[in-house]
């Protein structure tokens, strides 16, 4: 399955965060062999009970909701997060990055699904973020883009708007503070049930699981 994920995702330059989360380290070791290096867990300590287990050329995207008590556990190899919803965390990530002499590259996470279970920032809540200056003191976390998980439907049109929601986001957000920034470019949405949608509307980054590791 990884070979024609990775195959389909090529046309499109998209790149596939395997989700490895509450699979054992037999499992990535299997996915790795096969090529692929970019992994995506979303407990903090899982995920450092797991890095120093397999290769150091791994990059391990934290994917899922994080508390700022638990930035430590992460903060000295994380690769990439994808869930940053406020400027507490943000400032919480800096601080633990700092640490470490890292610079740890950011994405901003936004609720557009229906689901009141899902996390994630409004528009104006971002614009507020990104304008404070908090944020503008910061020099150990790099905004490198958008995040967010669409509504679990099989309603294929709604899941097509909240995908370019996120889209319009990114690209309001670029032209307005990222302007002159190109490593803002990533837009982290998609997974097994609904990842072509995502492409369709501009995905730069899938994460999969399921379709990957099974249940």
């Amino acid at each position: 399955m990884l070979q024609q994920l990775l195959r389909e995702l090529q046309l499109t330059s998209t790149k596939l965060v395997a989700v490895s989360k509450t699979h054992p380290v037999s499992a990535i070791e299997e996915l790795y062999k096969q090529g692929q290096r970019l992994f995506g867990e979303n407990r903090p300590k899982e995920m450092a009970e797991k890095y120093p287990q397999l290769p150091g050329d791994i990059e391990w995207h934290f994917i899922g909701h994080l508390q700022s008590s638990n930035v430590k556990y992460i903060a000295s190899f994380v690769g990439m997060i994808h869930s940053v919803e406020s400027l507490s965390l943000l400032q919480e990530i800096n601080r633990q990055a700092a640490k470490h002499g890292r610079v740890i590259p950011c994405l901003l996470q936004f609720k557009i699904a229906m689901e009141e279970s899902k996390y994630g920032l409004d528009m104006p809540a971002a614009e507020a973020l990104l304008s404070s200056d908090a944020f503008r003191q910061m020099k150990n976390v790099r905004m490198a883009g958008v995040m967010g998980m669409a509504t679990f439907t099989e309603d294929k049109e709604q899941i097509h708007r909240e995908f370019r929601q996120l889209k319009q986001y990114f690209e309001m957000l670029r032209a307005k503070f990222f302007q002159n920034d190109p490593g803002f470019c990533e837009i982290s949405m998609g997974m097994s049930g609904d990842y072509r949608i995502a492409i369709e509307e501009g995905s730069t980054m899938v994460r999969i699981g399921s379709l990957l590791f099974g249940r």
